[in-house]
This record gives C-alpha cells, structure tokens and sequence, in this order.
C-alpha cells in the first residue's frame, strides 16, 4: 500500500509546502527579505528612563575635577531659561573613574560590572536629541517625533523585517512605563495595527509578574478551545469579507491567530524555572536590588533566542518622576546604577557565551544626558546637547569610542550623532534602509527618520 500511495505523500508534501508559502504571502508578520545585508538579526533596547548622567557614568572630565565649583556662563535650554545666559557652578562627578580593558575606556564607580565588558562595547559620546522635558525626549527616542503620534522604533522594524518566530510577536516591551508617553513608545500610531509592540507587565510591578495575560483557559478542553476558535475565526473573516478592507479586523484575525500558537510556545518562553543557578546569579536574580531588572534583562535574552526581532527592557516607573531624573540628588544615581549594573553585564555575558551577541545588537541609553553644572546642591539638569548612549554585538566596532562632547561635557563637539542618525543606523545594521522604510498615511510618505538621519559607517565591524 505505502508503495502504491508513495507519489500520493509526495504530492501531500508538495501542497502543505504550498500552503505554507501561501499563509507566508498573506501573513503581514511573514519574514521579509532586506535591501541591505544585514549584520544584526534582532535589538535589546535597555531603556534607562529619566536621563543617566553620562559625565558621572561614561564621560569622563578631568576639568570637571579640576574647576569644581567655579561659575561660567551658560545658555538656557529649558522654559524660562531657554536662550537666557547665567552664571552656574561647575560640579564635578560624584564617582571616581578609571580605565578598563585593552581599549582603556574611562568607567566610573556607577557601573563596574558593565566596565568588565568594556571591550565589547562601542560609545558613541557625541549624542544629540531633541526635546528638553522627558516626555517629548522620550516619545522622540521611541518613534522620532516630540508632539506627533509616530510609530515606535520596534513597530517600523517588524513593519519592515517581519517575524522570525511566526508564534511569537515580533515586538515585545518589558515593563513599560504608562507615563511619558505610555502607550505611544511601543505603538503602531498609523501603520497597520498588527506591528504595535505586546506589553510584558508594566513599570511599578515586580518583573515575576510581566506575564501575557488570559494566555490559558483551564476551563475547558482542547477540542473545545479548537471550536471555539474556528467559529469565532469564521465570523471575523465573514465580516472582513463585508467590509471588504477594515484594518482593525485583519489586525483582529492575525492577533487570534498569534494569540492561539502563542499558546503552546510562549509559557515555555517565559517560564525561567529551567535555569541553571549559575545564570540566575550572573543576572542578579539572587540579590534583592538587582532581582527585579535582573528578571527583566534575562527574559531579554529567552526573547532573543526565540528570534523577537525587537526587545525593549525598560528600567522605568510608573509615577510621573523618572527613576534616572536627579534634579537635587544626584547620589541617588548609585541606588540605579546597583539596581541595573550586574544585570546588564549578566546579559552581556550570557549572550556572549550562548554566541547571540554576534547578531544581537544590545542598545543602552536614556533619552538625554545631564548637565555638567549643579542645580540644587548636588544635582544635574536635563542636557540634550550632548551624552553618551553604548551599542554592543551585531555589527559594531568592540571597545571603541566614537565622538566627543567638550571639555565639560555640554555640547557634542565632534562626530555628533544626532538621534534620527541613531535611528538610521541601527535600521541600516538591521538590513533596512531608513529612506527606503517609508508608510503612505494622509497623502505622505513618513519614515522613522522623517526628512533627517544619517547612517555611522564609522562604528561598523
């Protein structure tokens, strides 16, 4: 009989490898070829709301040391100072540096754990961004624009990629934080409503609670579910195919038929009870401070390796004072700094040994800097002339520093690299091109970069 039939399982063969190219035509969250060939196959975004000091953690200063203390003249960038000039008090930072690795990167005190991995990071100290208050600068970090409803950054890179893991989403956010933004940071604003960003917990929570809510029903069998899905999926496709086009059914149909292979996939993704002592240590998860983020950097990683093309770990809280925005109190950057440090470096480690930091790009940064002068007695204002964000793995150039703010730590001075650039070059590393990454809405073309970015060859393996 098997002998009879065998060009008949052939032909079964040929018509299940049909219809998958089929559903792959039709799935908006199918894989899509590059115009560029791509050196990073997914990002991990750590997301340090509220601005860390970069002249107190990555940017060293030694006149900052030497002229503590002294008045000089500065021009206002913020409401009623903006474009006024005053006399201010230099500060210098509260943390010792000191050079790390064959590369000889100045670290300070806030983050020696990341300093050991210096030699696999790539600086970029000339940072520049728009917005002064952290909702514009962080909305401007997400999706490229202060004021305007944008799609975020993840939601343009699984518009243009797809989904490696079709039981997966492509974009995934850990944590957010619902102010500043909220929503909006992880959203899909004007493009099809498939591509916003799945929300893991939120800022505020405890990390062993960032779960995916209704993901089981317990309460009834399998065969049950099965017809209960099919029936609830026939209406939806009747109704699409009355409307003819309606982008929040599609949206609707995708995300059940997602939600429904999630099922199987993504509680195994997201339970950590299988790891191993050791990794639990290396991420902190045995210590009380570095237990929450710790979660949070380590389900980056289980993410990654089931191929999320976008992962956001947001260190973020839920009130409307970002954890980072020390305007009076600048020691309390140390509490933030021992909360991420060992988690950051875990995951850097982690992903290093497992051979995903190749094709894996890590970004760290907040949405702005601070300022190199006081305000209060120990504080530092917003500065979005001039701060450090870093990039490791896919692609980048391994303990290498590019651009320089001046000699205090105000303005970027040389190789600046303007946020919209960020953008560019991390699309370009991706595979994509950020002119060519383009959205029809209202008459127009809009891309993430809007009429601006330039790509950094420079800092490109």
């Amino acid at each position: 009989m098997l002998k009879q039939a065998s060009c008949g399982f052939g032909s079964l063969a040929l018509s299940a490898m049909m219809g998958q190219d089929s559903l792959a035509r039709s799935n908006p969250l199918a894989p899509k070829e590059t115009s560029i060939t791509p050196r990073a196959k997914r990002v991990i975004f750590i997301f340090m709301q509220g601005g860390p000091s970069h002249v107190d953690s990555y940017d060293y200063k030694p006149r900052l040391v030497r002229d503590d203390g002294k008045k000089i003249q500065f021009k206002g960038v913020r409401f009623k100072s903006f474009g006024k000039v005053s006399d201010r008090e230099l500060m210098k930072p509260l943390w010792g540096f000191k050079q790390y690795g064959e590369c000889g990167q100045w670290v300070s005190e806030l983050f020696p754990e990341t300093a050991q991995h210096v030699d696999e990071l790539c600086m970029i100290h000339g940072m520049q961004t728009e917005g002064v208050a952290h909702g514009p600068a962080t909305l401007f970090l997400h999706t490229g624009a202060t004021n305007l409803v944008r799609p975020s950054v993840g939601s343009w890179i699984n518009y243009g990629l797809g989904s490696a893991n079709r039981n997966l989403p492509g974009f995934v956010t850990v944590s957010p934080t619902p102010a500043k933004g909220g929503p909006r940071n992880y959203g899909n604003a004007f493009l099809p409503t498939i591509y916003q960003g799945t929300p893991l917990g939120e800022a505020g929570l405890p990390s062993s609670q960032a779960r995916i809510s209704h993901l089981a029903n317990r309460e009834i069998s399998g065969e049950e579910h099965q017809r209960q899905f099919d029936f609830l999926q026939g209406i939806n496709r009747e109704q699409l195919k009355q409307a003819q086009h309606d982008d929040a059914i599609e949206a609707a149909i995708e995300s059940y038929e997602l939600a429904y292979r999630m099922q199987c996939n993504a509680p195994e993704i997201l339970d950590m009870g299988g790891e191993s002592k050791e990794t639990l240590s290396m991420y902190g998860i045995d210590q009380k401070h570095t237990e929450d983020f710790g979660r949070q950097c380590l389900m980056a990683r289980r993410l990654a390796e089931a191929d999320v093309r976008y992962i956001q770990v947001n260190y973020a809280d839920h009130s409307a004072t970002p954890r980072w925005d020390q305007h009076s109190n600048m020691p309390k950057h140390m509490d933030h700094a021992r909360a991420t440090d060992k988690p950051v470096a875990g995951l850097l480690a982690d992903l290093k040994q497992r051979g995903l930091l190749e094709d894996t790009l890590v970004w760290w940064g907040g949405e702005f800097g601070r300022t190199p002068y006081s305000q209060g007695k120990n504080g530092r204002d917003h500065n979005p002339r001039g701060f450090t964000v870093w990039l490791a793995g896919g692609g980048v150039k391994k303990g290498f520093a590019y651009g320089e703010t001046d000699d205090i730590g105000h303005y970027a001075v040389r190789d600046k690299v303007h946020m919209h650039d960020l953008h560019a070059t991390i699309l370009h590393l991706l595979g994509l091109h950020h002119e060519q990454l383009t959205y029809k809405y209202a008459g127009r073309d809009f891309r993430l970069t809007d009429v601006a970015g330039n790509v950094v060859h420079e800092i490109f393996a």
